[in-house]
């Protein structure tokens, strides 16, 4: 399981990472990664970016990484292939003028085509770690997410008749699990989410989140502006097939 390599030059990589890969080692775990990848096929990367220490106080390389997908979630991602590539993207991210799409299959359909979620994102006490939105009394400003929505269709599960839905989103912060908290916020959790959506069925054929990062538009080191896009993977070419009209 390997990332395809969707544009280079001589400062970043973009690359299609698939459902399953993890971004970077947690600490605890020792598997395949797209730090490990990316030092393996270039090793100047090795030196670039900054370590994570993980809770177990395990420090971790992350070897040209500037943003993060969970393990689940397929898709675009950038990497850095020197520090001032690194610092130039990094200030993008942290300023939140990269633009992103997401596409997404969720349960049910929401009761409007398009909408605006504005809501705190805190960690919620449990194992596994998880956020949730905060309840009143508990917002912390600096912590505000945004995510602005829309459906693209409404369908069913073929094989159950469960309603489900087809979905673009576009995160105006970057929180962790974001897309995710917000959806089930929503009352629509993406589908097979074993942690948002826990004990409900996996419907349209999918084993892992149906979650995929579709397009990142940012500026380059080199001055031009670019939209690099992964196309949707085989999993959600299959559900978009056997879905039916709703």
């Amino acid at each position: 399981m390997e990332p395809r390599i969707l544009y280079e030059d001589a400062d970043i990589l973009v690359i299609d990472k698939p459902a399953g890969l993890i971004v970077h080692s947690d600490g605890r775990t020792d598997e395949p990664s797209v730090a490990e990848w990316a030092v393996a096929h270039y090793p100047q990367m090795e030196q670039v970016g900054e370590p994570w220490t993980s809770p177990q106080g395990k420090v971790v390389p992350r070897p040209g990484i500037v943003h993060r997908l969970d393990r689940d979630t397929s898709g675009v991602m950038i990497l850095a292939k020197t520090a001032p590539a690194y610092a130039f993207l990094k200030r993008q991210f942290q300023e939140r003028t990269t633009e992103k799409t997401y596409r997404m299959f969720v349960y049910g359909h929401p009761s409007r085509d398009a909408g605006t979620i504005e809501a705190e994102i805190v960690r919620i006490r449990s194992a596994p770690p998880r956020w949730g939105v905060a309840r009143a009394g508990e917002e912390k400003r600096q912590r505000i997410a945004v995510t602005a929505w829309k459906v693209l269709s409404r369908n069913r599960d073929a094989g159950t008749g469960e309603k489900v839905a087809f979905m673009e989103a576009r995160p105006q912060t970057g929180r962790t699990h974001q897309i995710r908290v917000h959806l089930k916020h929503l009352n629509h959790p993406v589908i097979c989410d074993k942690l948002y959506a826990k004990g409900r069925p996996c419907l349209l054929g999918f084993s892992r989140q149906a979650l995929h990062a579709a397009t990142l538009s940012l500026a380059l080191p080199s001055g031009e502006t670019r939209v690099f896009e992964a196309p949707l993977p085989e999993d959600f070419t299959r559900a978009l097939a056997v879905c039916e009209p709703a």
